[in-house]
This record gives C-alpha cells, structure tokens and sequence, in this order.
C-alpha cells in the first residue's frame, strides 16, 4: 500500500503554556515525506488553550517555511471535557490520512521521533505501531518509580489477555493504518485513559494484524508540571483490560 497523507490527532485538555510550542513541533516535524493533516480536539478547555492555539495557528500559517509544506489544519472545539478517549475518537472519526498518530499536547512525547514510529508502515506495511518507553535508548527522563511499576504491570496483564508481547501498552504514542482506525473508532466506549487498554484489546482481536514496536524518547512531567493521569485511572486500568479483552468483540 502507498501511504501519502499522515493524519496527526492532538486531544489537548488545559495547556495553555505548552499548546504553541506543540503545534510548532507538530507543523515542523519529519513525516517522512507524508502530507500532514494535524487535527486538534480541544476537550473542554477552561484556560487560555484555545486562544493561545488559534494565535499559534494564524503566525504559523503565514511562515513561509511551514506554508511550503502547507499542512491542513482541522480545529474541533468541544464545549464539555469528556475525557481524552471521547476527544481521540471524534478526531480519529474526522480523519482521512492513511496513516492516523496520536500525539499528546504536553510534549511528553516528541514529534522529532515521527520517522521512527512511521518506518515500520513505509517499510514494512504494518498496520499498527507502539512507541515503547522501555526498549529505547534514546533520553528518558528519570521520575516516578512506582508509575514506571505500575505501567509495566498493566502492560504485563494486557499481553496475558492479549497474548501480545508488548513492552509498553500504556503508551501515548500509537500510530495506525488509517482505514483500520476508523473502523474501530465508532466502537470505542471508554472516553477517558482507558483508550489504551481498550484499543490494545480491540486490535489483538483483528486476525492477522501487524503490529510493532519502537524505541521512542520521554520526558515525563510532574504532577507540579501539569500531568493529569493518576492512580485512579490506573485502577481503572486493571478493570478496562479485563472487560475489553472478555466482554467486548
């Protein structure tokens, strides 16, 4: 298969400080040669994101250096935070790439490493791909020793149900053959962080789908910084894995 568009999905909830700087990356970055359509879904925001994206957006665009590569931009403005699974799904829904990438808003996750997550489909026709924290060698920020327990584990209780050999389920950055993603999307139920387990167990059940995983870089925030997932959710976690990969087709 050719792959010629990337679609790029930003659900961003409440950053204000980071949401420029984001798009700067997003709009600079490597695709490998695909034309980008960047799709930002604004769940809910109460401070400044929205204006200070629509600002970053107006100077961006008229940048002669990023009107070369003239990237399509789709804005979509929910008025009720409802979580970012309910944001990704409405972006995935409203997507036409061939390939479809997941990037967060808080650069945790660096759009510098597009060429790595998007070599396996160009080279070798996968159909989803994993950006691993913990099989890369590229910088990793040092934080939480519990979170990276924690992760590993949920990680661990998905390959049992799954039978995949994953090293980083609950990663941010997932990338997917755009057809197979829109197939999946009107499905999805979970509209907060349980996208990742419930998307993990939904693909594992596709007969002869080809997934892979790549080292990617991290750097992961303090709560002080702005980071929002939390032991919650990763309570939730472990039932999401469990219902998704048992009670759901």
């Amino acid at each position: 298969m050719a792959f010629k568009k990337l679609s790029i999905i930003i659900p961003v909830y409440n950053e204000e400080k980071l949401i420029g700087q984001t798009i700067e990356k997003v709009m600079t970055a490597d695709s490998s040669g695909l034309i980008k359509e960047i799709i930002v879904v604004d769940d809910g925001s109460t401070d400044g994101t929205v204006n200070n994206l629509k600002f970053e957006i107006s100077n961006l665009k008229s940048n002669s250096n990023i009107k070369l590569q003239n990237p399509k931009f789709i804005f979509i403005e929910k008025k009720k935070n409802e979580g970012k699974g309910a944001a990704l799904r409405d972006g995935f829904m409203k997507s036409i790439g061939d390939i479809v990438l997941v990037q967060d808003a808080d650069l945790e996750y660096d759009p510098s490493d597009y060429p790595y997550l998007l070599e396996p489909f160009l080279k070798n026709n996968a159909d989803v791909v994993y950006g691993s924290r913990f099989i890369s060698d590229r910088p990793h920020r040092v934080l939480y020793f519990w979170h990276s327990i924690i992760n590993r584990f949920l990680t661990m209780l998905s390959n049992i149900f799954t039978n995949l050999n994953l090293t980083d389920m609950e990663t941010g950055f997932k990338v997917f053959r755009g057809d197979l993603i829109r197939k999946i999307a009107p499905n999805l139920q979970t509209k907060r962080f349980g996208f990742e387990p419930e998307i993990t167990a939904r693909i594992s059940k596709i007969k002869e789908v080809k997934i892979y995983e790549v080292g990617i870089s991290y750097a992961g925030r303090t709560y002080a910084e702005g980071k929002k997932i939390g032991l919650v959710d990763g309570i939730k976690a472990l039932w999401e894995i469990v219902y998704f990969n048992l009670f759901t087709r």
